[in-house]
C-alpha cells in the first residue's frame, strides 16, 4: 500500500459519494445523518506516466503502480470527542491514516438534510477541528496523568517524556493545532506514538455543485489560505456519474471535457496529497514486475530497500541508480551503463522522484 487517507467532516457532506467516485468503492450513498455506520474503504492505482512508459519497454513484466488507499470515515458532530453520534469509534479511525482529507459542503440541496439545519462552511470546519482538539486534550491529560505518577522511578527519560507532554497539552488547550514541523524529533516521536489528530497533515476538499466553484468553495480556499492549509475543488455528484458511466480513460477524459473540468477529481488529490504528505516515487524493474514504490522525501537507500522486501534494510550493501527519463530514451539497461548512466549509491543515499533503483543486498 502507498499511503492511506480518511475523508472526514460533518454527515451528508458527501463523503461516500466523492469515495465511490474517485475509487469506484460501492459505499453506501443516502441523505440522512449517519448513513455511513462502518468505515468504508476505497483502494485506487496512482496514475503514473512514467510507470506505463517502463511497462512499454518491459511488455513481458507485470505492471503494478503504488496504491491511495481511502477511508470513509462517518460524519462527526459536535460532542464526537465525547461519544455523540459515532464519534469515539470513527475519532479512533482518523488515528490510522496518513493524512486528513476534511470534505466540506459548498453545495445546497433541499434533499440532502444539513446536521445544523444551516450552509456555513466555515462554522462546519470548526465543529471538527473543535472535536479533533478535544479528542487529543483527552489524550494528552490521560498521558500526562500517566507519566506523573510513573515520574517516581526518578527515570530521566520518563522525565522529559512528561514535560514534553505537558508542552503539547499546553498547545492544544489553547485551541491551537499541533504543527509536526516546528517540535524537536523526541517531541515528534511522541506525536506519533500518540497519533494525535491535530497534528496529522489536512487537505480541505470544497464539495460543490454542478455549477463549479461558488461563495462556499471561495469561503473554504480562504479559510485555508489563512491557516495555511491547501483546498481542492471537487464536484462530487459529477465526479461519481462519470465513475460510474465511464470506462475507458477516452471515455473519462471525453466526460470531464464535455464537464469543462480539465483534470478528475482523483488526479487533483493525488497531486495534492503527494504535496501534503512530502512523497516521492521510485520504481523497481527486476524479475517479473515493473513496479512503483511511494516514500516520504528524504528516505535513504536502505528504508526504501525495506519497503521493497523487509529484509533488504538490514541487507543493504549498495544499489545501482538510474533515471526513468534516461532509460525511456535509451530502450536499454545494457545501453545506460556503456554510457555511464548508471551509478552505485550507498546507505546514505536519499531517493529522489523517479529514480529506478535496483538493490544488492548481502
Amino acid at each position: 500500500m502507498g499511503f492511506t487517507c480518511g475523508l472526514i467532516g460533518l454527515p451528508n457532506v458527501g463523503k461516500s459519494t466523492l469515495l465511490n467516485a474517485l475509487s469506484a468503492a460501492g459505499a453506501k450513498v443516502e441523505s440522512y445523518p449517519f448513513s455511513t455506520i462502518t468505515t468504508n474503504i476505497g483502494v485506487v492505482d496512482v496514475p503514473d506516466e512514467r510507470l506505463d512508459l517502463l511497462a512499454a519497454l518491459f511488455p513481458e513484466k507485470q505492471k503494478i503502480p503504488t496504491q491511495l488507499q481511502l477511508l470513509d470515515i462517518a460524519g462527526l458532530v459536535s460532542g464526537a470527542s465525547a461519544g455523540e453520534g459515532l464519534g469515539n469509534q470513527f475519532l479512533a479511525e482518523i488515528r490510522t491514516v496518513d493524512a486528513i482529507l476534511h470534505v466540506v459542503r459548498c453545495f445546497r440541496d433541499e434533499n440532502v438534510a444539513h446536521v445544523t439545519g444551516e450552509l456555513d462552511p466555515e462554522g462546519d470546519i470548526a465543529i471538527v477541528n473543535t472535536e479533533l482538539l478535544l479528542k487529543d486534550l483527552e489524550t494528552l491529560q490521560r498521558t500526562c496523568a500517566t507519566l506523573s505518577r510513573q515520574q517516581k522511578s526518578g527515570d530521566r527519560q520518563i522525565k522529559t517524556r512528561f514535560t514534553l507532554c505537558q508542552t503539547l497539552l499546553e498547545t492544544v488547550a489553547r485551541g491551537s493545532a499541533i504543527d509536526i514541523g516546528e517540535v524537536d524529533s523526541d517531541a515528534e516521536a511522541l506525536i506519533r506514538e500518540l497519533s494525535l489528530l491535530t497534528a496529522k497533515p489536512v487537505l480541505y476538499i470544497a464539495n460543490v455543485d454542478d455549477n463549479g466553484k461558488n461563495e462556499y468553495s471561495r469561503r473554504v480556499e480562504e479559510l485555508g489560505q489563512r491557516n495555511g492549509i491547501r483546498t481542492i475543488t471537487i464536484c462530487g455528484r459529477i465526479e461519481a456519474e462519470i465513475a460510474e458511466i465511464a470506462v475507458t480513460p477516452l471515455e473519462r477524459k471525453s466526460y470531464l471535457t464535455a464537464w469543462g473540468l480539465a483534470e478528475s477529481g482523483l488526479s487533483q488529490l493525488i497531486r495534492a496529497s503527494y504535496d501534503l504528505l512530502k512523497l516521492v516515487t521510485f520504481f523497481t524493474i527486476d524479475g517479473p514486475e515493473v513496479r512503483a514504490w511511494t516514500v516520504p522525501q528524504n528516505t535513504t537507500a536502505p528504508i526504501a530497500a525495506g519497503k521493497v522486501h523487509s529484509d533488504f534494510a538490514n541487507r543493504f550493501v549498495q544499489a545501482e541508480v538510474m533515471d526513468v527519463e534516461n532509460l525511456c530514451q535509451y530502450k536499454s539497461v545494457k545501453t545506460l551503463r556503456e554510457k555511464g548512466l548508471i551509478r552505485r549509491a550507498g546507505r546514505d543515499h536519499i531517493v529522489q522522484d523517479g529514480e529506478i533503483i535496483h538493490f544488492i543486498c548481502g
